[in-house]
């Protein structure tokens, strides 16, 4: 997947936990020595910091390291003012009409949308195909059930294996989530543009992301939901039954049958 010397895995004191950690991910092990701006002889680095895992770019000028953080910051923000069932992402997903809601994150990421809606009473179930982003999100996950404040949402939110393309029942959940990265857009904002950065780097752009839609309408019982930026054309160029627009982005709502509470 990656590029020679793009990524690897950084160490200061070798243990089990670091060999472990290259050997899943099929990646080099590296011994960090010196700061990071001086660890050039690869692009990043995944490693441990401060009881985290974190993606870091090398190099001068870099940003800051990259972790999965739901307990803090702007997502636990969010959660306390965020808007609650008057987000976007609440209403596309039919939480206006239907609360506890089952729903598959199909391409979890960093794990945040998730958590929205796992703070709003939806049973989530996340997906990571991409192996560092999934321990990424592994290592986020754990350390945010061990914070008192969230732990009734962290019981919410099971990090799955595999893919959705492993599942074999059809309308096994009631809702799928899907956000695929998408080239870069200029008109983002300057933080999602550095923090989105590394993974487009190593990732690139899901060249498969059309195939997603046909399977994820396999899987839902009421809809498929897909964010997608503006401008962005449909995925598998599949019009919607309808659509929520926002300052930067859209979502793109897939609907089977009604949510409503006296039609199942």
């Amino acid at each position: 997947m990656f590029t020679p010397n793009a990524l690897a895995v950084a160490y200061r004191n070798s243990d089990s936990h670091v060999r472990d950690l290259a050997e899943r991910l099929a990646l080099p092990k590296f011994r960090l020595t010196s700061e990071l701006k001086f660890a050039t002889q690869y692009d990043y680095l995944l490693m441990h910091q401060d009881d985290a895992l974190v993606i870091a770019k090398t190099g001068k000028g870099a940003p800051k390291p990259v972790s999965v953080e739901l307990a803090s910051g702007a997502v636990d923000h969010r959660r306390k003012f965020g808007g609650g069932k008057g987000q976007d992402i609440a209403k596309a997903c039919g939480l206006n009409k239907r609360s506890n809601l089952s729903v598959y994150d199909a391409t979890a990421g960093l794990g945040r949308d998730s958590f929205v809606l796992a703070s709003l009473g939806c049973e989530v179930t996340l997906f990571e195909r991409v192996g560092f982003v999934r321990e990424l999100l592994f290592d986020g996950l754990e350390r945010a059930r061990m914070v008192v404040d969230i732990e009734d949402i962290m019981a919410r939110m099971t990090l799955a294996k595999g893919t959705i393309f492993d599942i074999d029942d059809e309308e096994c959940v009631d809702v799928v989530y899907l956000d695929p990265m998408y080239p870069h857009n200029d008109k983002s904002s300057a933080a999602v543009k550095k923090e989105m950065a590394f993974f487009r780097d190593l990732v690139g752009h899901d060249e498969d992301a059309d195939a997603l839609l046909p399977q994820a309408q396999q899987l839902a019982r009421y809809r498929v939901v897909v964010k997608r930026p503006k401008g962005a054309p449909y995925l598998n160029g599949e019009e919607p039954s309808y659509r929520l627009d926002g300052k930067s982005g859209r979502f793109d709502v897939y609907v089977k049958r009604s949510l409503d509470n006296d039609s199942d």
